[in-house]
Formats: structure tokens, C-alpha cells, sequence
């Protein structure tokens, strides 16, 4: 879902003039309290420009049901107006849910997707099995310790570090 907006300030103003980290600064609260308000989590926001067209891309999610395009509509409605006042440059805002087989970008993804099922990639394997790539349950999360999975095929609880992680995305049978 996408709609086209601007601002009532200059519709063409060059983005060389606003600061993007602190724009984003300024968006995050406002995504945040609003998608709190929906009983959603945001996952990522994000602000990029391909084409030529600048985009503002919300990915929200539930811990406790699917996420509908309702939901979506929501969100994008109840943020329009502040948007407008806080984005001083023509944009495309897309909300949408992060996908069966989103690929973990941020730590906190591990927290947020607690419980699920994801596909692992590591640089080094952890046990004996030798194996760097498989399927595992997200068991928990620490800044500093790494990430606990559940290996289906060992049946059993695995600390990875951060640093083997190349590369963790969401993992659906169902596709």
C-alpha cells in the first residue's frame, strides 16, 4: 500500500536540506506511540530514496495475531497529517507487515520475533554437527552473550555469538 504525500511547506524542497537522522529522530516517537496505540510493534522504519522518489517504509508486526491490511490502513491514516508537518519533501509512505522471510536486520528483531522460526547462517559451525546453515527456533536474545536458538535436529538449546551470525531470516514451511 503506497500513497503519495507532501507537505504543506515547499513541495520540492532538495532533501540536502534536512538532516535524515534527525528527521528520523523525530518520526521513530511519533511511529512508535502510534503503532503502541494499535497494539502493534514497529520492526524497522525506514527512510530511502530509490528512483529518484523518496519512500518511508513502516514494517509493524503483532505477537499475538496477523497482521491485516486493516491494520496497515490504520497506522497510514493516523500518522498522514503528522508526517506532512515533520517530512518537508514529497514522499511515498508504505506500512506493511515484515514478511515470511524477512531477513533480521536489527539485534532487537531477535526479541521482537521471539518463538519463531528462522534460518541461520553461520560463519563457523557451533557444534559437532560441523553444519553453518539450519533451521532454528528463536529461544532468546542478549547484547552480550548472543543469540539462543532451539536446533531442531539436535533438540536442543544453542548459544550462537553475534559475530558468526552472516545471516538470520524469518523461516516459513508454509511457503
Amino acid at each position: 500500500m503506497s500513497k503519495e504525500k507532501y507537505t504543506k511547506q515547499e513541495k520540492n524542497a532538495p532533501f540536502e536540506y534536512v538532516n535524515k537522522k534527525e528527521l528520523m529522530e523525530k518520526l521513530e516517537p511519533l511511529v512508535d506511540n502510534t503503532l503502541m496505540r494499535f497494539g502493534l510493534i514497529p520492526v524497522e522504519t525506514e527512510l530511502v530514496k530509490e528512483n529518484h522518489r523518496w519512500f518511508l517504509r513502516i514494517f509493524i508486526y503483532s505477537q499475538e495475531r496477523e497482521v491485516t491490511l486493516e491494520d496497515c490502513e490504520k497506522v497510514s491514516r493516523s500518522l498522514n497529517d503528522f508526517l506532512d508537518e515533520l517530512i518537508p519533501f514529497k514522499y511515498y509512505l508504505e506500512v506493511s507487515s515484515p514478511g515470511v522471510e524477512r531477513k533480521i536486520r536489527a539485534d532487537k528483531e531477535y526479541l521482537i520475533f521471539k518463538g519463531k522460526d528462522i534460518n541461520l547462517k553461520l560463519k563457523a559451525p557451533v557444534d559437532e554437527s560441523g553444519e553453518k546453515q539450519f533451521v532454528a527456533k528463536i529461544v532468546d536474545f542478549d547484547e552480550n552473550e548472543g543469540l539462543t536458538v532451539y536446533a531442531y535436529k539436535d533438540k536442543k538449546d544453542i548459544l550462537i555469538k553475534k559475530d558468526n551470525i552472516v545471516s538470520a531470516k524469518l523461516y516459513s514451511n508454509e511457503i
